[in-house]
C-alpha cells in the first residue's frame, strides 16, 4: 500500500517527452522513454577522446533534432566510465559514459548518458530507467505530458 501511495505522488511521463540538457547547451531534445534501458543514451555523430588536466574527456557533436543534421551542437564533458552496452538488436559496443544535468518539467537532476551514433534511429536520445527512478511513472499510451517545446516540429 505504501508503494502505491508513493507511485501516486510521482509525475506521470509519456513514452516520449521533450527534455533539456543545459550543461551541454541543448535546450530541447525529444527523448524516447525506454524503461528497458538502464542508462540513457545520447546521439553523438562523432566522439573524440582527449585529456585535460590528466583526466579523460570527450568532445562530441550532437544533431539534436531528429530527421535533420542541420543543427550541430559541439560538446565537451569528462568521461565518467566506458561501458559495454548491448542495444535492443543485440549489438554490443564500448561507449563513453558522461554525467550531465537533465532538465525535465523545471526539475534538474544529474544523470549518466552513454554516447553513441543514433543517426539512423528515430529518437536522438533515450531516457533510461535510472534517470526516471523515484521521480516518474510512465504512461506508455501518452506523449509529451510534461509540455516542452511545442514550436519545434514533431517528426514521427
Amino acid at each position: 500500500m505504501a508503494e502505491l501511495q508513493a507511485d501516486m505522488q510521482k509525475a506521470v511521463i509519456g513514452w516520449r517527452e521533450w527534455v533539456g540538457l543545459p550543461d551541454l547547451a541543448i535546450a530541447h531534445i525529444k527523448a524516447k522513454v525506454d524503461t528497458g534501458a538502464k542508462t540513457s543514451a545520447l546521439h553523438a555523430f562523432y566522439v573524440q577522446p582527449f585529456e585535460r588536466d590528466g583526466k579523460s574527456w570527450v568532445r562530441f557533436g550532437v544533431h539534436p533534432l531528429q530527421g535533420t543534421a542541420e543543427q550541430v551542437i559541439e560538446c565537451e564533458a569528462p568521461v565518467k566510465d566506458v561501458r559495454r552496452v548491448t542495444d535492443s538488436g543485440g549489438h554490443a559496443e564500448m561507449r563513453p559514459v558522461i554525467e550531465t544535468t537533465l532538465l525535465v518539467q523545471g526539475e534538474r537532476r544529474l544523470i549518466e548518458l552513454t554516447l553513441t551514433d543514433r543517426e539512423n534511429m528515430l529518437f536522438r536520445m533515450l531516457l533510461g530507467r535510472s534517470a526516471l527512478k523515484r521521480r516518474f511513472v510512465v504512461d506508455s499510451g501518452k506523449s509529451f505530458l510534461l509540455g516542452g517545446n511545442k514550436s519545434q516540429p514533431v517528426l514521427e
